[in-house]
């Protein structure tokens, strides 16, 4: 019997491969537990569907965060802090104050996607990474100034 995985199963394939097993695996095992549906025209064009849908939807979205990190790398961020003698800043910039800078200028980041190297606590020029998407990154630069 002829089934299409809906799952990863490490013995017979990955999801989407049409794969043959015994009728009552099938029937008993991969059927009700909705692991596979069974291997018919429909369904199979259904999932060529679903398939084209998908990477059409990633290309997408791939495409936008490329736009988006060329927009956020022309961008300059300067941030006033707070700073005794030396430049050292009383606190620090972090992860938090770059997002709310983002934010104020029309970028809605999420904070956990904004990688410092550590803590920014002196004044002067910084750099800090974005995931964007899975394989898109950009670089900021920041320049620290004292308040």
């Amino acid at each position: 019997m002829k089934v299409i995985l809906n799952e990863n199963i490490e013995t017979l394939g990955h999801i989407g491969d049409i794969v043959k097993v015994a009728p009552g695996y099938a029937r008993n095992y991969l059927l009700p537990k909705k692991l596979a549906i069974v291997a018919t025209d429909k369904n199979a064009k259904a999932l060529e569907h679903a398939k084209r849908q998908m990477v059409y939807k990633k290309n997408k979205a791939l495409e936008a965060a490329k736009n988006l990190g060329a927009k956020l790398e022309a961008l300059a961020i300067v941030l006033t802090h707070k700073a005794g003698d030396e430049g050292k800043l009383f606190g620090s910039v972090t992860n938090m104050d770059v997002a709310a800078f983002l934010k104020a200028n029309g970028f809605d980041i999420d904070r956990k996607n904004i990688v410092l190297a550590d803590a920014i606590k002196q004044t002067g020029e910084f750099t800090a990474t974005l995931k964007l998407h899975p394989e898109v990154t950009a670089t900021l630069k920041i320049t620290v100034a004292a308040a």
